[in-house]
């Protein structure tokens, strides 16, 4: 049963970082076995981490129930503000999710094009005034996620044998959503359909996840085993989303994931996922080097809001909207 692997970026956070080499062949067999590995010394510092755990508390638990439903991602266009328990199915074959949410992005402003024009992910944040300090906090916690996934979007290139700003273009208006979750205990007598997160895979390209310390999170591994993503302190956990597989034709992998917050204690689960998605024009197609000779791509190319939207229109029902 394979492990999830330790990935530590010393020496490999800014380009052309002395380790860079060592780090990317290290990200290339993590990409070819689940998709998944943990991070150390990832340049984010503790203290903020857990200040926007505390933060995830004040927004899911803190603010009044009212609050919460007036704020509630159905408003929005941009599916930001608060999520309810069982409002999203990942795994069709289970029960619906037991997790609530508090969704936001960045802040992008009005008259940005992609604002104007509507595009999924873009546009304004929902806040409770209960919380003052939310908006602050979660746009400097998203620059923070940005730098890294930008970074780690280099030494993907470089795994891949390409030039180490070969995503960069990709990058400049990216689709970025934080989402801190909150799960609650596991229901007794719960049956085998109940999750806090059923099976899925990420739509986008990375995910960055901060996780506390009841664990819950299990990978499946290219075997078909399942794997627990024990919390380790000073690491997130990061996989690849969905995007991935079209870029690299298939060679690197975005394996399935769910959640059952098993804690002895009865206490909820707390996690914080950062998902990076590309500039929504951004074109999802086999970079160099992936397909062989003589083959056609296994993937359709499609921009990244292309395939976004349809992600979300299978989870949560929406209606197909514009990409052009």
């Amino acid at each position: 049963m394979a492990a999830i692997p330790v990935i530590d970026l010393s020496g490999a956070l800014a380009p052309g970082g002395p380790r860079s080499a060592e780090v990317a062949a290290q990200l290339r067999a993590a990409a070819m076995a689940s998709g998944f590995f943990y991070v150390r010394h990832h340049g984010v510092p503790a203290d903020q981490v857990a200040r926007q755990f505390a933060l995830a508390r004040r927004l899911l638990e803190d603010v009044p129930a009212a609050t919460r439903e007036a704020l509630d991602m159905r408003h929005s266009p941009t599916m930001r503000g608060y999520e309810n328990l069982g409002a999203q199915t990942l795994d069709a074959d289970a029960r619906p999710d037991l997790k609530e949410s508090f969704y936001c992005g960045m802040a992008y402003p009005a008259d940005h094009p992609y604002v104007v024009a509507g595009h999924q992910t873009y546009g304004h944040n929902q806040w409770p005034a209960e919380v003052p300090e939310a908006p602050a906090a979660c746009e400097a916690y998203i620059q923070a996620m940005l730098a890294l996934s930008r970074r780690l979007m280099q030494l993907l290139a470089l795994s891949l044998h390409l030039p180490e700003t070969y995503f960069d273009a990709t990058g400049e208006s990216p689709m970025v959503t934080l989402r801190m979750i909150r799960y609650p205990a596991h229901p007794e007598g719960a049956d085998e359909r109940t999750f806090g997160a059923g099976a899925h895979t990420d739509w986008g390209a990375v995910t960055i996840l901060a996780q506390d310390a009841h664990g819950g999170l299990e990978v499946q591994t290219p075997e078909g085993d399942w794997v627990p993503a024990t919390p380790m302190e000073g690491c997130f956990v990061v996989n690849l989303g969905d995007m991935i597989p079209r870029w690299t034709n298939g060679l690197y992998h975005s394996n399935p994931h769910r959640v059952r917050n098993l804690h002895s204690g009865g206490a909820a689960r707390w996690s914080i996922p950062f998902f990076y998605e590309p500039d929504y024009f951004a074109r999802i197609e086999a970079v160099p080097g992936t397909v062989p000779e003589g083959e056609a791509p296994r993937f359709a190319p499609c921009t990244a809001g292309e395939h976004l939207v349809e992600m979300y229109r299978r989870s949560y029902g929406l209606k197909q909207q514009a990409t052009a």
